[in-house]
Parts: C-alpha cells; sequence; structure tokens
C-alpha cells in the first residue's frame, strides 16, 4: 500500500471500504438510474412495439444515460462525498489532500473517469479490486479513497 495513503489512514482513523459495500453501492446505483432513465424516455418507451425496438431505442440514448451518470455522481460527490448506494451503504469518497469530500471539479474528473473504466470492460473497478487501496482508475485520476462512513 502507497506508505502516504497508509499514514493517513492511521492518523485520521479510516478504515477503506470493501470492495463487496462498493460492489452493493455501485449496483445500488446502477439500478436508480435505470429506473431515472426509463421515466425520462418512457414515453418512446411504451411507443416500441417490439423487444429490438426497445434495444434500438434505448442504444440510442446512450451517450445521454452516459451524461445522467456524469451529472449524478459529480452532483451527490460533491455535494455529499457519496453517491445514494454509497450513502445506503455508509461509505463515502474523499480527496487524498483534504481528506473531505471532493471537489466539484475533482467529483466531475471522478465521474467521467468512472464512465471510461466501465466502456473499456470494467478494467478499472478491477483494478481497484486487486490494488491494496482499492483505487480505482477513476480514484486514481481524482486522487480520491473510498473510506468507510
Amino acid at each position: 500500500m502507497n506508505e502516504e495513503i497508509e499514514k493517513i489512514l492511521d492518523r485520521e482513523q479510516f478504515t477503506l471500504a470493501t470492495i463487496a459495500r462498493r460492489s452493493w453501492a455501485f449496483f445500488i446505483d446502477e439500478l436508480l438510474l435505470s429506473f431515472i432513465f426509463i421515466a425520462i424516455i418512457w414515453n418512446s418507451f411504451v411507443q416500441a412495439t417490439t423487444f429490438e425496438e426497445m434495444i434500438s431505442l434505448t442504444n440510442s440514448y446512450v451517450l445521454e444515460y452516459m451524461a445522467l451518470k456524469i451529472i449524478y455522481q459529480t452532483f451527490f460527490v460533491s455535494m455529499y462525498g457519496a453517491s445514494v448506494g454509497k450513502i445506503l451503504l455508509k461509505i463515502r469518497v474523499i480527496e487524498v489532500s483534504t481528506l473531505e469530500k471532493p471537489r466539484p471539479l475533482v467529483a466531475f474528473n471522478r465521474a467521467v473517469f468512472r464512465i471510461l473504466s466501465e466502456i473499456i470492460f470494467y478494467l478499472g473497478f478491477l483494478w481497484g479490486a486487486l490494488n491494496p487501496t482499492r483505487q480505482t482508475w477513476h480514484d486514481f485520476t481524482a486522487k480520491t479513497l473510498v473510506i468507510n462512513a
């Protein structure tokens, strides 16, 4: 583990969030965002008559869905230090340098690189599972940690 991070964790008596908790928080956030997205495109969604039309419709909104995810993550992480899933699982995001919730620009950086990790076959998330500090790619780029609240 990075010595600086290890010292911070010991000094502040923080513990890193487990991969299981982070995974459940991710699942809750994705479920919530899916419901919000379907609510937004509901009128178009109910007009689709076949399964293929529904898939085509959702595929046509992929950029809008990514934007929704970035806005959601940026807002909640910068305002509360956690998304709804993280709040429910009692974990939060902190900046390594300030030990506070991430500033808006840091939260935005984290949200964008989170999407990139998803696009590249979730490799950024796998990296976090194999990393002693449990930092995903979006945590590395934003210089954040996910800790127990």
